[in-house]
């Protein structure tokens, strides 16, 4: 059967167990149809580039789907019904990726390097006093020295004139 990496986004406003419901339904649909889900991923509310039907954030879902092209079909048309749904694409790849996805994978270092830190995962440096990486900070910038010299600059002729 081929293989397909499916990325869908619901509304930020649905919570994480409706997500889960909505994936179990759809994998209901896919098995039915003969398919079965290899992996899935939740990786959690992002902000979007863009707005997308008014919404500034979706539920990213990961879906890597062994199944038919018609259980893949049927799938999708459930979710153009939703309007839970923002946004899908499906992709027909080669071969499934066993071990975490890149999104997953950078979690994972991202929670790692703030617990070598000794702060938490939310904070990002600009509250809370001090000059610790925010703005203002009491930082030295150092000498920046002189300004070179003006008068070596060759002349700029904007008028027409030579």
């Amino acid at each position: 059967m081929p293989l397909y990496e499916h990325v869908f986004l619901a509304r930020q406003d649905v919570t994480s167990q409706q997500v889960e419901t909505m994936i179990e339904t759809y994998k209901g649909v896919v098995e039915q149809n003969g398919g079965r889900f290899e992996k899935i991923e939740m990786w959690g509310v992002k902000s979007l580039a863009y707005r997308i039907k008014k919404n500034r954030k979706a539920h990213f879902t990961l879906l890597n789907i062994d199944a038919p092209p018609a259980a893949v079909a049927e799938m999708e048309r459930q979710m153009q019904i939703s309007e839970d749904v923002l946004r899908f694409m499906t992709i027909r790849v080669e071969d499934l990726e066993s071990e975490p996805s890149a999104m997953m994978q950078k979690r994972d270092r991202d929670d790692r390097k703030d617990r070598e830190r000794g702060r938490r995962r939310d904070d990002d440096g600009f509250g809370g006093g001090g000059g610790g990486g925010g703005f203002g900070g009491d930082r030295d910038r150092g000498d920046r020295g002189d300004r070179a010299d003006r008068g070596d600059r060759p002349e700029r002729n904007f008028g027409g004139e030579n």
